[in-house]
């Protein structure tokens, strides 16, 4: 599960064997496109037009993204994409075959339109009142793991052992809490049905949750799990798994981990929490609930292969799904999809979050 800029940073990585993270791939995309603003501007400048033809064509340019900028003068410039490669090997031998992959997002082409050139002021009319503020949407609205009814706060599984009287924890994968501003960007977007055979598509599976909805509540996140630390076996070593939400309603909640292997479920996990009431908003806290033996035992599998890319290749068929209800209702508050590959950095575990969505 690839976004953009990573898809960039792993086509350098096998044209040039040069490493390049994704926020490189940013920085270097946004100094082109202003770059390639400067050029409009100049030419612009250069050229002998009335003033209307200035404004509508700056206009039209501040418009732009810098995707679309980069975009527009790269297309001119190369010559037509080698075909395609693929980012992984096959399963390791005497694994199943895996199911269809994950596909890239597909972008369609951009085009430019230029913007309209506003009519004349001929009088002045009153502002509309204000939006009233319970009614506007929330900061964190699609900016984060959460629907109308419920927030993800934090969620991580971790190994504790105790050494020499001190305790340490290994974080596996973390999500970490976030307060985003309404300048952060809104979360990308995958089509649910790309995935659908990854997590169960029998009763209960992703498919007929999200048919039922809301739609604004399925999300999947992608993990870039941490295995550098040594996994240790003994009395004690503990596995856990922590997670925190919040919501504005009183109610008891119902937390579904189903662990799925080539699509099919393999095990599942319920558990109950209720509301506690902190700064005006209801918190739902499931801390340090032990680690399934099954997961345990995979971990210490997995740790076991002598290479990266036959971890990953392994996890490519291994998925989670976890699903947050309303245990009175049984409607769907959350829903996240989880999908993982080893993380590689030395910044440890990463994550990236999208939109589930059903264009």
């Amino acid at each position: 599960m690839y976004g953009r800029n990573e898809l960039i940073a792993r086509y350098i990585k096998l044209r040039t064997g040069k490493t390049r993270t994704r926020k490189q791939v940013s920085s270097h995309i946004q100094v082109l496109a202003r770059k390639r603003v400067r050029e409009y501007q100049t030419s612009i400048k250069a050229m002998n037009l009335d003033q209307v033809s200035k404004d509508k064509a700056l206009q039209t340019v501040a418009n732009l993204s810098s995707a679309q900028i980069v975009s527009a003068s790269v297309m001119k410039a190369q010559t037509p994409y080698p075909p395609p490669v693929r980012f992984w090997p096959g399963p390791l031998p005497g694994q199943p075959g895996h199911s269809q992959d994950i596909k890239p997002f597909a972008q369609p082409p951009f085009t430019t339109i230029p913007a309209p050139v506003p009519p004349p002021i001929t009088g002045y009319e009153p502002l509309p009142p204000p939006r009233p503020a319970a009614l506007a949407a929330p900061v964190w609205q699609d900016r984060t793991i959460a629907s109308t009814k419920l927030r993800l706060l934090e969620f991580s599984a971790f190994m504790e052992n105790q050494r020499d009287r001190e305790a340490f924890k290994h974080l596996f994968v973390h999500i970490g809490p976030s307060n985003p501003g309404y300048n952060d960007p809104v979360l990308e977007s995958i089509d649910v049905r790309q995935i659908y055979d990854k997590f169960s598509e029998k009763k209960g599976g992703l498919k007929e949750l999200y048919e039922k909805g809301p739609h604004n509540a399925f999300f999947l996140v992608k993990f870039w799990a941490d295995l550098s630390s040594d996994v240790e076996e003994g009395s004690g070593v503990f596995y856990g798994v922590s997670s925190q939400y919040s919501g504005a309603e009183n109610i008891t909640i119902s937390v579904s981990t189903k662990v799925c292997s080539f699509g099919k479920q393999v095990v599942e996990k319920v558990e109950t929490e209720y509301a506690h009431l902190e700064g005006g908003k209801y918190v739902f806290r499931i801390h340090r609930s032990p680690m399934c033996e099954y997961m345990i035992n995979f971990i210490h599998k997995l740790k076991h292969l002598p290479e990266n890319y036959m971890m990953n290749s392994v996890l490519e068929n291994f998925t989670i799904l976890q699903v947050v209800s309303n245990r009175e209702t049984q409607e769907t508050l959350l829903c996240i999809a989880f999908v993982f590959e080893v993380s590689t950095s030395e910044h440890g575990a990463q994550y990236h979050v999208y939109r589930l969505v059903n264009d």
